[in-house]
């Protein structure tokens, strides 16, 4: 099979072509016969919707995973941002513990005595009216979506079945029909139509364009990432921000931000947003919402927006159970507490720094910011390649639309931890350069 083909392909590669470079390193990693029977089992019995790369994890900690022959590596993805506090933060992971010996799930049939205890907390820590709780930052997504088109109809006055939401060119948010609908990448709407209705697109970082939809008096919203993740950490110009919050407000159209994988401490803000002081209408969190322990998503809004909707018009069984509350408000404490954002801010600062140092024949751009950073890998070489050699040396990565590569360490790495990383990075680049 393809994706068996691709896992054997790169193994291969690992071993052969980059054994130079990885031994050329401190400590080689091998991947043996215990990753070998875990690639294929999955290939075997599990749907082929994903291209992992080569490596079977079996414990972290920290800013470190293992794999299970035992090699030990800096996790350079963190889950796409779901594990912002490191893996098996002993906070959370406590108060999941605590949690589940007593209430895990009572479904919102009834009250539990964690719920609004939660969402007190995340009204006071975002300073908006409501939360409404649900599990998957793409369940985050769809809620805001609906929310909107409820305000459409009852408070802006929109003809029925006529609301539109305008989403920026690079979008994503996640892989359902709506996800996809909205999506500008073939890899995720290719042969899924008919798509979501209601849905249009513009450049994004482009104002202009941006009015131009607004200016339809059916327009009801505009989504948007404040930093694109999955296009490749494409972070917009001072200023757009702000600029959507104008446009918005002189058109009277809410803005979503979408801030499941750059929310929660990662670009040196708490919010994205708040590196322009701007408010959203709507703010979608995710991911680093548990710490990365289960999945647990939540929109944000004020009472004119978030109280459209009415019992029985959208809901979860999961979303908001009393372990999911726990978990989230734990997560949320460690951020505060260890001052993940100041640590993201100056290390990611740092970082980037050092990463404009490498060679431009082989790293063609660098952009980010906070601990969200990407590597623009010259059209010569292959980012597969290069992350299946930072594996070797000890880091794991993975590339997104073939020639870049994400930075994005879990926020508790120590500067100490984040030069061993340079140094890896750098080693490798510069063994790729001179061969």
């Amino acid at each position: 099979m393809l994706r068996k083909l691709l896992l054997n392909t790169a193994s291969q590669l690992s071993r052969g072509a980059h054994t130079k470079a990885a031994v050329a390193g401190t400590s080689a990693r091998k991947i043996g016969e215990k990753s070998k029977a875990i690639f294929d089992k999955e290939d075997k019995y599990g749907a082929h919707n994903y291209q992992p790369m080569p490596v079977a994890l079996c414990k972290g900690e920290g800013v470190y995973v293992w794999d299970v022959e035992g090699n030990k590596y800096f996790d350079f993805l963190s889950a796409y941002s779901a594990v912002n506090q490191g893996h098996c933060h002993p906070k959370i992971i406590q108060a999941l513990k605590d949690q589940a010996d007593i209430l895990t799930l009572s479904s919102r049939a009834f009250y539990n005595n964690v719920l609004g205890e939660y969402e007190e907390y995340m009204s006071k820590t975002f300073k908006y009216d409501k939360v409404l709780p649900m599990n998957t930052g793409v369940e985050g997504g769809e809620t805001a979506c609906k929310l909107a088109r409820k305000w459409a109809y009852k408070v802006k006055k929109i003809p029925n079945n006529q609301a539109k939401i305008v989403f920026a060119d690079g979008n994503f948010w996640g892989r359902t029909l709506a996800a996809i609908s909205s999506s500008t990448d073939p890899s995720s709407y290719d042969g899924y139509g008919p798509y979501m209705p209601g849905f249009s697109v513009v450049p994004y970082n482009d104002l202009s364009a941006l009015e131009k939809e607004l200016k339809d008096p059916n327009t009801c919203a505009f989504m948007v990432e404040p930093i694109q993740g999955e296009a490749g950490v494409v972070v917009p110009d001072e200023g757009y921000l702000t600029g959507i919050r104008k446009l918005c407000d002189k058109y009277n159209v809410l803005w979503i931000a979408d801030e499941v994988q750059t929310g929660l401490a990662r670009t040196g803000k708490m919010l994205a947003v708040d590196h322009e002081n701007a408010r959203p209408d709507i703010v979608i969190l995710g991911k680093a919402l548990s710490g990365g322990v289960l999945p647990v998503s939540a929109i944000l809004a004020d009472d004119e927006v978030m109280l459209t909707i009415k019992p029985g018009e959208h809901g979860s069984t999961f979303g908001g159970n009393p372990l999911a509350c726990r978990v989230s408000m734990a997560a949320l404490d460690v951020i505060k507490e260890e001052h993940l954002s100041e640590r993201a801010d100056k290390l990611g600062q740092h970082l980037r720094k050092e990463l404009v140092k490498l060679p431009k024949s082989v790293v063609k751009l660098v952009r980010g910011r906070g601990l969200l950073n990407a590597i623009v890998i010259d059209s010569k070489y292959d980012a597969w390649d290069v992350c299946l050699q930072l594996r070797d040396e000890g880091l794991i990565a993975k590339p997104t639309h073939g020639d870049i590569i994400r930075f994005a360490p879990p926020l508790v790495i120590s500067e100490t931890e984040i030069n061993e990383c340079i140094d890896i990075i750098s080693r490798t680049i510069n063994n790729i350069a001179n061969n």
